[in-house]
């Protein structure tokens, strides 16, 4: 028998210091005891966005003045199934007060993790941990020595995530430079990901990128702890879920040098293709750090980028 669908606004809130609020569930509630993200059910009619301000109003007595919309998870309980729809709450009036009898913690990933979390929510936290802007390298064509100055720069800028995208170089120079840029980013307390090549991002310890055709080829999910790749359609994206990758880079969503032939899908068609979308997405394609605002607001995680990630903002 097929469960009813309930829909719930949940909310991450965040502070500028990177912790977000946790609640836990008082007692006399399913799963009394548990942490979760704030929000609550979505009402018949209801936007989303007017339910989660009516929640957090209502449970901790705050008024919300800017929150993104982020992933939509689906998880069935014994009891009920739900469509959690995480919204990251980033400005907002009054302090988080427990008008529901619920404890409050403010939480943040690289600290040990209250317990028990509610299950619906715990896989939530891998795609809060990754940083909103995504730096390609491209010293195919700036040439090695100055693409690690501008890596420098970059991290010191607040850079955390970093993906080796250099099959213009041969393979003892894209390893050699590989593995300075982790060195680099792994100093700075970031995270990186190798472009298409499993057996380097292994002996690196790190991530791998894949490709949209070596996606679209895969049977199963490679065996590495974070993994990626490039969408640029509706087929992509879910083949990315059906694998269980980590997140997805989409677009091009605006003309780009580096593909002259492909055509920009714009801001409205690409928050149409990750409506309800599981996975973090980052926009690609055209951006700069200026545009991360308008990617979030289009339900990104974050914005990736080529030349814009390197260049001052």
């Amino acid at each position: 028998m097929t469960q009813f669908v309930v829909d719930v606004a949940a909310a991450v809130i965040e502070r500028p210091d990177g912790s977000f609020l946790l609640a836990q569930r008082p007692p006399g509630k399913v799963y009394e005891g548990f942490w979760e993200f704030p929000g609550g059910k979505v009402e018949a009619g209801e936007p989303v966005a007017r339910a989660l301000a009516r929640e957090l109003h209502e449970e901790l007595g705050i008024d919300v003045e800017l929150a993104y919309p982020w992933i939509t998870r689906v998880y069935s309980y014994p009891h009920a199934t739900v469509r959690l729809h995480f919204h990251r709450v980033v400005r907002w009036r009054g302090d988080p007060s427990p008008l529901e009898r619920q404890a409050l913690a403010w939480q943040r990933c690289d600290e040990s993790m209250l317990s028990p979390m509610l299950p619906a929510n715990a896989p939530v936290l891998k795609a809060l941990a990754m940083p909103t802007w995504l730096g390609i390298t491209h010293a195919w064509e700036s040439g090695i020595s100055a693409a690690l100055l501008q890596l420098r720069e970059a991290l010191r800028r607040g850079l955390q995530l970093v993906q080796v995208r250099e099959k213009g170089l041969d393979t003892a120079s894209r390893r050699n430079f590989a593995q300075q840029v982790v060195g680099e980013v792994h100093a700075a307390g970031g995270r990186v990901a190798i472009n298409g090549d499993l057996q380097l991002a292994l002996s690196l310890g790190v991530g791998l990128h894949m490709p949209a055709h070596d996606l679209m080829s895969a049977t199963s999910r490679p065996d590495i702890e974070w993994c990626s790749a490039s969408c640029h359609d509706e087929a992509q994206l879910k083949r990315a879920v059906a694998l269980g990758l980590d997140y997805v880079l989409l677009g091009p969503v605006l003309p780009t040098p580096s593909h002259p032939g492909s055509t920009a899908i714009g801001w409205q068609k690409f928050s149409g293709l990750i409506q309800a979308y599981p996975l973090p997405v980052f926009a690609l394609g055209g951006m700069r750090v200026a545009h991360l605002d308008m990617a979030r607001q289009s339900g990104a995680h974050g914005v990736a980028m080529l030349r814009g990630a390197w260049e001052p903002d």
